[in-house]
Formats: structure tokens, sequence, C-alpha cells
């Protein structure tokens, strides 16, 4: 069933903000990030290490974190004031989602929850301002990421999911349905007027499947390729490149050192309109997916990173996506 998603939501959702990460080895991150990404490092000390696009102001939009298993410890996103902060407190109170309030570097006003589905989650009003490289051209390297854009979570309940998310104001713009039902095997939702700013697919969960970074086009792809090659870490592009039928972007998958997966890709359409209809696709239908090429891996499909101390549950919805290794036959 398809969610309504209200004209005035409880509080004000901007974007898809920032991610933190558990690494094992914390250079080795920085530097896959840093080297092979393309990453702007903003600030590091011996526990944790802030990134950043090159059109980002905002101090990081990926920490990592040094710890002795690799986990995805948080996904973020903006609200437009610190009294949306506050409404998202009571908002929490009265839907009986349990949520604090903490004290995070270079972050304002910050509240942490989980919400229905597992995922852990924090709300930012601000950040400290650093400068921007969007024009520093002589420090481009890698895939020359401009700024973080949306999140994938594999869930168990992609309904329960939407539901929740639609009910803060976040709209629906392409959806995954079983075939000839409308139950929800993906939903792509967002706030700031393009296709995603948070997604949920099928799946065992909830575990991050992958955060995403804007390149400025096709060559930035090619170029990251052809950079992690070049470093010894292509045996590490995950998928790609390749363009995805749901969005239309162009994109190229790569896993850092402890497998937790990142996007580069070209950006997606507009989806401002409130009239605007979302995108149904067949689950089966490989080109929502791949519009061209070859179907996406099991391990891409089927892998990603664990939230701390979450359990892990098997998915409402048995359906599942051809993988390459069912194109090919191979068992």
């Amino acid at each position: 069933m398809l969610p309504t998603t209200p004209l005035v939501p409880p509080f004000a959702l901007t974007r898809a903000s920032h991610v933190s990460l558990a690494v094992t080895d914390l250079g080795r991150s920085r530097d896959f990030y840093r080297d092979v990404i393309g990453l702007v490092v903003t600030e590091e000390s011996e526990d944790a290490v802030y990134l950043r696009g090159l059109e980002e102001s905002a101090h990081h939009s990926l920490v990592l974190e040094r710890a002795d298993e690799p986990r995805a410890l948080r996904v973020g996103l903006r609200v437009r004031t610190e009294d949306d902060i506050a409404a998202a407190e009571r908002c929490f109170a009265a839907r009986g989602i349990e949520h604090r309030r903490v004290e995070r570097p270079h972050q304002g006003a910050t509240l942490q929850f989980r919400d229905p589905v597992g995922t852990h989650l924090e709300l930012t009003a601000s950040m400290d301002l650093v400068p921007r490289k969007m024009q520093r051209f002589d420090e481009f390297v890698a895939g020359a990421p401009q700024r973080l854009d949306h999140f994938q979570v594999v869930t168990h309940d992609v309904q329960a999911a939407t539901d929740f998310w639609t009910g803060l104001g976040m709209r629906m713009s392409e959806y995954t349905a079983k075939d000839g039902t409308d139950e929800l095997w993906g939903s792509w939702m967002e706030v700031k007027g393009n296709t995603h700013d948070l997604v949920f697919t099928n799946g065992r969960g909830p575990r991050l499947h992958h955060f995403a970074y804007t390149v400025p086009d096709a060559s930035a792809l090619l170029h990251a390729a052809d950079v992690a090659g070049a470093l010894g870490v292509g045996d590490e592009i995950d998928r790609g490149p390749g363009r995805h039928g749901i969005s239309n972007a162009l994109f190229l998958y790569l896993r850092d050192p402890d497998q937790h997966r990142v996007e580069l890709f070209t950006t997606h359409y507009q989806f401002i309109d409130l009239e605007d209809e979302p995108i149904r696709w067949d689950v089966s239908d490989a080109r929502r997916a791949q519009l061209w090429g070859l179907p996406a891996s099991r391990r891409w499909f089927f892998e990603a990173s664990p939230f701390p101390g979450e359990p892990v549950r098997e998915p409402l919805l048995h359906a599942s996506p051809a993988t390459l290794e069912d194109y090919l036959g191979v068992h």
C-alpha cells in the first residue's frame, strides 16, 4: 500500500547529512576514502577521522571511528533549525520512539534514535563550517566526490519503514513492488527535491547497504575506477560502472577495507512538484537496478553493514531479485 505524505510534517527534515562508520584500521580506511574515493580530510585524531566532499561547507559528511569490529554506527539527517530538534523530541515521545540528545563533535543540537525497523540514526540542526573546495580543481583526485547525497538501508519490513518516514515528510519518488502487487520491495524517498535521500530495500535487516556521493560527470566515475586499479584495490569495485533505471544515475560502487559500501554517482532528476507521481517497478524487472548491462552479483544484493547491537531479522516479503549468478547459471 502506498503511503501519503503530510503537507505539514511534524518537523522539517532537509537532507541526508552524514554517516558514521566503525573501522578496524583507521589509517587504512582514511587512505581509502581520501585516495581512492577522493574525499577531503577535515580533521583527524587517534580515534576518528572526519571527511567531506569537495563542495561541502559542513565540517563532515563521513566519520570513521576506530573499533574492534566494523559496523555502521549511525546515519545522519539534517533538520532546518534547533526548534525542529525539539519538535522531533515531542513527535518521538508521542509515538513511543526512544530517543536522546547527545553531544557530537562539530555538530549543533543532535538527537539520536532508532526508527521502527531498527535503523540507527541521528538528527542534527547545524555543523561547524569549513571552506568549500569546489573550485580547488588542483585538489580534485580520484572520483572528486562533491557532496553526500543519500543512504540505502536493508530492512525486513519496507512497508513499516516507508510508512514511518513518509509520515515525517519524505515523499516517495520511485518504488519496487512484488510482481502483480503493491507489496513494497523497495522505496526511494526524498526531502530535498531529487529522487532520494533515504532508501529502504527488502532483505535481512536492518543493515546499511551503502551511502552515496555525487561526482561531477561520468569521467569522474571512470577515473575513480582507474585509480582503484592503479592503487591495487580494483577488486574492491563492487558494481559498475552502469546506469540505474531507478533515478537514471550512472554509478560505481566500491567496498572499503572493512567492506562498507560507498557509491559514486552522477546526480539524478528533480522530483519537486507535488502532483508528480512515484514511478513503479516490478521486482522481476532487472532494468530498475541496471538499465543496461548485466545484473548485480549476489554480494551486492545480499551483503551489507550491520548496526551495533541490533538483531538482524529475516524479511517479511519473500521476493528475490535476479542476480548475476542467476543470469550466468552459477550455483
